[in-house]
């Protein structure tokens, strides 16, 4: 139970956990943060996890303590955003149409898979830029790109810019705001509202089909 609890303070709260770390494990934290984005990115099963609100909290954490360094920290999870896309390419390559077959698998829901085929039908490869800012897309849309034979070349492209610009805006926003005390006494609220603008693009096309 304990465990559990854990984890849904970490999906509510990241920066309350992550300082946590830092006080109990002190560098092992970058290890940590590596294996989150990992696994947020390569582990096709598990779209839950943190990401903007995780990738704020360590900008913010960066500005304020310095526990965290942004130069070592950014080209890290880039490192780890990347690695992740691509294991999760080939597994789609690989076992693309066992896991469709499936309802649900852990926290992947089928409906998902549907979702992100409709960005990718309507974007083309730039939906493998535009995933990373909308969560839950973000983890299948380098599934689907392999699943759907894209070619790896043109998957890989995309997929090292869209590594770059979110690992980077998103941290930095963290950074550059982080001192500012409103965003401090409120973060959960402020990143409910990164949240929330995330998923317009969804909100907005759901709208669109409705019509």
């Amino acid at each position: 139970m304990d465990l559990i609890h854990y984890f849904l303070e970490f999906l509510g709260n990241p920066l309350l956990v992550l300082t946590e770390i830092i006080r109990d494990y002190g560098v092992y934290i970058y290890l940590f943060l590596f294996l989150v984005i990992f696994v947020e990115t390569g582990v096709v099963v598990m779209p839950l996890l943190p990401g903007d609100s995780l990738l704020f909290a360590v900008g913010l954490i960066a500005s304020t303590t310095g526990q965290i360094d942004i130069y070592t920290v950014i080209p890290l999870l880039i490192l780890a955003a990347l690695l992740g896309d691509n294991v999760n390419y080939f597994v789609g390559k690989k076992f693309g149409d066992f896991i469709q077959s499936k309802e649900k698998i852990l926290f992947l829901k089928k409906s998902h898979i549907e979702e992100t085929e409709r960005y990718f039908e309507e974007n083309g490869g730039k939906t493998v830029i535009l995933a990373r800012f909308i969560p839950i897309v973000r983890t299948i849309a380098p599934f689907v790109a392999g699943a759907g034979e894209m070619k790896y070349r043109t998957y890989l492209m995309y997929c090292i810019s869209g590594a770059i610009l979110w690992v980077t805006s998103i941290t930095l926003l963290g950074y550059f705001l982080g001192n500012i005390e409103w965003v401090k006494l409120n973060f959960e609220k402020f990143v409910l509202g990164i949240v929330f603008v995330s998923i317009l693009p969804i909100i907005f096309k759901a709208i669109k089909r409705k019509k």
